[in-house]
Order: C-alpha cells, then sequence, then structure tokens
C-alpha cells in the first residue's frame, strides 16, 4: 500500500549485525547515520559508514535526469531528482517509482540481505524504451557512524577491479568497499563537499561533510535491469554469483519468501531488533545511534520476543546478560571487548528480574535444567545485593523499601545531565524502583519463598507512603536525598507502574483507578506520556535545540511513547479488564498510537516527541521499547 509522502519519513533496512541502510522517503541524507552500507565490524558494534549515498542519474533520448537530491550548505538542494518520484512503498522493503519528464517511468528497489552486511538495489523500466542509460556515483566515506567525514590526501580512491565487481580500501583499517554490478564501471575521482545534514543541525551538531567518489557505474537500461550490491570485502568475491542479475533474484526471493512469514509490519519491525552478539544474541536499543543497552533490552523483550513467540532468542539474550551482573547490577550497556562496564543503573536489574521471571513462567519446560538454574541464581543473586546494598547506596531500608542513590547520581530512566549535573536525580526512593522491586520480589516467589514476607513487607510500607492523598495519585520520589519524609509531588508518569505495565498492581481498585485517571487528564498524549505534567514550572513542551538544551527538556515534558503499555494496561485493569473496556481502549488509545508507525521511522515508533500538539516525533526514529511495548499492548493486553 503507497505511504504519504512526507519527506522526513525515514526508512530502514538492517541486516541481524548492528549493521544497516537508512534514509528519508525522498533519499535526500538529513542524518550522519543515513547510509546505503553502514557494516558493524564486530556485531553488533564498531560500525562504519562505508557508502553514505549514491548520485544518480538516466539519460534517455530526450535528455538527463537526475534521480537523487542532496542538500548543500547554505541550504541547496541539488540536483532536482526529489521531484520525480511519482510513489514510494517500504513494503516488502523500500521501492521508489519516478517520473520523468518525457513519460520514462524508472522503479528502484533496495533491499538488504539478513546475516550479511549487503545492501542490493536494482533499477528497471516500468515498460520498455530504447535508448535508456543510468549513471551512479557512489558517495562514499569510511568512517565511524558518529563522526563525520572531511576531504582528505589519505583517502585512496584507487579501484581493484575484477569481472562484474570493483573494490575501493579507503583506509588501513577500514572495511574494504565492494561494488558487484552488471554495467560498466569508469574511474573519474571526484570529492563532493559540503553535504548539509538539517537533523544534526536541529540537534545542535555539527552538519557538514565531505564525501568522496571513485568513479561512475553506467547500465545500459534498455537492455536489462540495472544491479547494484554494496557489501565488504569479507563478503565478497567468491560469494557473488557470476551473473548479477541471477544473484539479486535470489537475494530477493530469499528475503520475500522471510519477510512473508511474519504476521504483520510490527511483527517484522521488532524482528529488526533482534541481533547476533558473538555466539548468542542481544537487543539493539534503537537506530540509528542505539547499540544494546541494559534497561531498554528488559523493558523490550517482553513485547519483542515474548509477544511474537522468540522464545530462543529470548533465552540467549537473557542468558548472556546474566554473566554480566556485577553485585547484582547489569550496566547500562552490553559492554564491547576492552570496554570498562558502567554499572549505573537502578532498574535495569529489576527488569531482568521480572522479564526473566516470566520467560521462566512461560518457555522454563523448552531450557536445559542447568539454564533454569543459571537464570534463577541470577535473580536470587540480584536480589539478594539490593538488599544486602551494593554501588550508588542501593539497598533496603527499614521500611523494606529500595533506597538509591548519591549526589551527583541518576540511575533511574530519567537520566539525561546537563553539564554533569543530572536534571531529574530522582535520588532517595522512586516510585516506579518499588514498583519493580516488589513486582519482582512477587514474581519469583514460587522459586523462592524467602522473599515472600519482604514482599507483603514492602507492599504495606508502599501503599502508606506513596499515596498523595491531595492531587489523588502518588509521589514521584519519597525519602528525597535519604532524608526522611520529604515527598516529590511532581506529576509524572512514573507512578503509572505501581498499576499497569508489570505483572501486579500495588494499589487497591479506587487508588488505581485515581492514578489512571490522574495520568490520563495530565499525561496522556495519541502517541504516549508526557513526562512532566504541563501544569507544572518546569513543564518544557518542544524538544529542540543544542545537546545541552535538548537534555534539560529530555524529562521535563517530553512524551515518550513506550510508557504507552503500561497506561493502556493500567488503563484496562481500572476499567474491569472487559472485553468491552479492551475494545475501547483499543479504539481511544492504541489505534492512534499506532498512526505513528507512519510518520518518523516507517513502521516502527519513535523514542520521543514534543510535549506540546502536533507532538512532533523526536530522538531516535526507530526505537525498540517504543515497538516493544506496541507489540504487547495489541499482542497481549487488549486480546
Amino acid at each position: 500500500m503507497p505511504l504519504t509522502f512526507e519527506s522526513q519519513a525515514e526508512w530502514l533496512e538492517t541486516d541481524g549485525l548492528g549493521g544497516f541502510a537508512s534514509g528519508t522517503v525522498n533519499q535526500v541524507r538529513t542524518r550522519r547515520y543515513h547510509a546505503l552500507l553502514l557494516a558493524a565490524v564486530n556485531p553488533p558494534a564498531d560500525r562504519f559508514v562505508l557508502v553514505n549515498g549514491l548520485e544518480v542519474w538516466v539519460d534517455t533520448p530526450r535528455g538527463a535526469f537526475a534521480l537523487t537530491s542532496h542538500r548543500y550548505v547554505p541550504d541547496v538542494l541539488f540536483p532536482d531528482g526529489v521531484k520525480r518520484i511519482k510513489n514510494f512503498e517500504d513494503a516488502p522493503w523500500p521501492h521508489w517509482t519516478f517520473q520523468l519528464e518525457d513519460g520514462t517511468v524508472i522503479e528502484q528497489e533496495l533491499l538488504i540481505k539478513k546475516g550479511s552486511p549487503m545492501t542490493a538495489l536494482r533499477w528497471k523500466l516500468k515498460t520498455p524504451v530504447k535508448g535508456v542509460s543510468l549513471s551512479v556515483r557512489p558517495l562514499l566515506s569510511g568512517r565511524d557512524y558518529h563522526l563525520l567525514h572531511r576531504e582528505n590526501s589519505f583517502f585512496k580512491f584507487t579501484p581493484v577491479i575484477h569481472q562484474n565487481q570493483v573494490e575501493w580500501k579507503p583506509y588501513p583499517g577500514v572495511p574494504g568497499i565492494v561494488a558487484y554490478f552488471n554495467g560498466t564501471y569508469f574511474h573519474q575521482p571526484e570529492w563532493f563537499k559540503n553535504f548539509f545534514y538539517e537533523q544534526e543541525k536541529e540537534r545542535g551538531l555539527d552538519f557538514t561533510e565531505d564525501l568522496a567518489s571513485p568513479g561512475v557505474l553506467r547500465f545500459d537500461l534498455s537492455a536489462a535491469e540495472a544491479i547494484l550490491v554494496l557489501t565488504t570485502s569479507d563478503q565478497g568475491g567468491n560469494l557473488l554469483d557470476p551473473v548479477p542479475i541471477n544473484y539479486f533474484n535470489k537475494i530477493e526471493q530469499e528475503e520475500r519468501d522471510r519477510r512473508h512469514t511474519f504476521l504483520t509490519r510490527l511483527h517484522r519491525s521488532a524482528d529488526d531488533y533482534l541481533v547476533r552478539r558473538g555466539q548468542g544474541m542481544t537487543l539493539i536499543a534503537g537506530y540509528p545511534w542505539f547499540t544494546d543497552w541494559g534497561r531498554d533490552t528488559f523493558i523490550s523483550i517482553r513485547g519483542l520476543c515474548f509477544s511474537t513467540e522468540k522464545w530462543e532468542a529470548a533465552g540467549s539474550i537473557l542468558l548472556s546478560w546474566s554473566d554480566k551482573v556485577s553485585q547484582g547490577m547489569l550496566p547500562n550497556r552490553f559492554p564491547d571487548q576492552g570496554e570498562m562496564p558502567e554499572y549505573n543503573s537502578v532498574d535495569a536489574s529489576l527488569w531482568y528480574v521480572i522479564a526473566t521471571a516470566e520467560f521462566l513462567k512461560r518457555r522454563g519446560q523448552g531450557i536445559s535444567r542447568g539454564n533454569q538454574i543459571k537464570l534463577l541464581d541470577t535473580v536470587d543473586s540480584i536480589l539478594s545485593a539490593y538488599a544486602k546494598g551494593t554501588r550508588y547506596g542501593i539497598q533496603l531500608d527499614s521500611d523494606f523499601l529500595i533506597q538509591t542513590g548519591t549526589p551527583g547520581t541518576q540511575l533511574t530512566w530519567m537520566d539525561a545531565k546537563v553539564n554533569d549535573v543530572p536534571v531529574t536525580p530522582r535520588v532517595g526512593k522512586p516510585v516506579e524502583v518499588q514498583a519493580l522491586w516488589l513486582n519482582a520480589l512477587y514474581a519469583i516467589r514460587d522459586h523462592f519463598p524467602k522473599w515472600c514476607d519482604l514482599y507483603e513487607s514492602g507492599l504495606k510500607s508502599f501503599q502508606e507512603r506513596f499515596w498523595n492523598e491531595k492531587d489523588g495519585c502518588l509521589y514521584d520520589v519519597v525519602d528525597i536525598n535519604q532524608q526522611k519524609g520529604t515527598v516529590d509531588s511532581s506529576i509524572r508518569p512514573n507512578q503509572i507502574f505501581a498499576v499497569g505495565g508489570l505483572p501486579l498492581s500495588l494499589l487497591s481498585e479506587e487508588k488505581a483507578r485515581r492514578v489512571v485517571e490522574k495520568v490520563e487528564s495530565l499525561l496522556l498524549t495519541p502517541i504516549g506520556l508526557r513526562s512532566l505534567a504541563p501544569t507544572d514550572p518546569a513543564y518544557q513542551g518542544q524538544y529542540w535545540g543544542d545537546e545541552e538544551k535538548r537534555d534539560g527538556d529530555y524529562h521535563q515534558g517530553t512524551v515518550w511513547p513506550w510508557l504507552m503499555g503500561a497506561f493502556v494496561e493500567a488503563w484496562v485493569r481500572a476499567a474491569g479488564n472487559t472485553r468491552e473496556a479492551k475494545e475501547e481502549a483499543r479504539i481511544r488509545f492504541a489505534n492512534p498510537f499506532l498512526r505513528l508507525t507512519t510518520k518518523a521511522g516507517l513502521g516502527h515508533l519513535s523514542e520521543i516527541a514534543d510535549g506540546d500538539p502536533p507532538f512532533t516525533p523526536r530522538g531516535c526514529p526507530f526505537q525498540a521499547w517504543s515497538v516493544g511495548e506496541a507489540l504487547r499492548i495489541t499482542l497481549e493486553v487488549l486480546q
């Protein structure tokens, strides 16, 4: 089905290794991360941008016509290929239709072969026309995917040419680039300078780049389809069929068959976040700039893996992370070889316990006894360390709840800093940490009865200490900075986890309903929950500006789509969990929420959005926990 044409809408193709290709519907690159060949050297880490884009034009008997456009400094769009895009579809992979002024219609397709750093492109005439040729100029860099490239004398343009193949090795230590094609290569080195990336400028970052183009590939489009496969040196050579068209057709059929196995577009999107790490699997937190993060992984895994019944991958992920527990804590992100783990998250380990308990409940008989014991030992060690005390003042207090934090730290998911100072430090007893703690104790009660009494005592204390009768909801933090009896009454979405988003509701039906009503009235938007009520003096309704400004606004009103999962579950529970309640929630909340999949990252959901209308999507356009919670809502909560 054709998608609405929006210049800022972005498409994504992933390789299952951490690498990907991405860009906009109109093919104008707006981010440093937009590329056609972006490969992970040590999956899913050490990512390099190898082929940033293409300069493409067509020669017909009536003249030359560009099929691409680029934005250059100061703000010039050239050439004019964008005006020839007649249609775009992203299923089963990105597909453009171009209408030239002389009536010629050209189709372009792009897909990635799963399991390989390999992007395949095809151009073809919709109807036969004589005298039509296609020219393609690859635009190369060979840089770390977070950085930008500048003209320099060290870039090596010299090609190594084989039959139907040309290889460039731009820099030592960077993967070589292989172009495999059914045309003719003409070596014409040239620098293209001052590309302008508007999304980077909007984010207050460096936004200009120079790219190297070693030559031109030319194809007789009247004689045959034009095939171009871009890959790295490790995947080139003998792995490619001598006949490019046959090779593309093989990739196309394999990918078509694979993608047809997904029940919905959202199922297919979920698969993009599952990638290989060593001999196991992991979850990418988001594209284009995240890798695998602890907190994100165990929030996401329930929707991305449990709801979609990817049990083998789920088990692999849980077992892989179990080896990284230290003093009861999981690192905030998976440490790559040689890196020091960052153990600065209070909630990641508790999300892990809850996810593991659910996994064992639903799939425990499907794994070996040895792995069951390993997972149970891990969750028990986490709870034991939290009860005894671990880093950053995380420990069980006399009220049977978890206190956390020291001055200058930010350990919850609201973890932004400005000039190394936490914006929302939340030192003390954050409400969602208590919800996670009590749910974790409850979730493993059948395996470890020793935690039952602590759960009962903690629940009683939570209900007494967190209820804010004045506002009819829960405090966000109690015992601020470990000062007994102090409270933060800011209206934030964290309280929703006491009544939804986790297996157990911690409040009476009447109080749970009041929390849902408060959150709905002040925090709910069509695409997620605001991180702070608009009535608060600190509220910021738009997320934009330089890095300091954005970090300051990150949790001060910005909308987070992933929180919609907990809200919908809480709302349905408060409405009696009836079939009628679920249908109403589907119409009022889920359907408008899922429309976000056509607004920013096509087929996916964004990381964040503005708190003020029109709730413009911001941040990472392809976010794992946003997609995971969308799946959990549709496949489990509303079923």
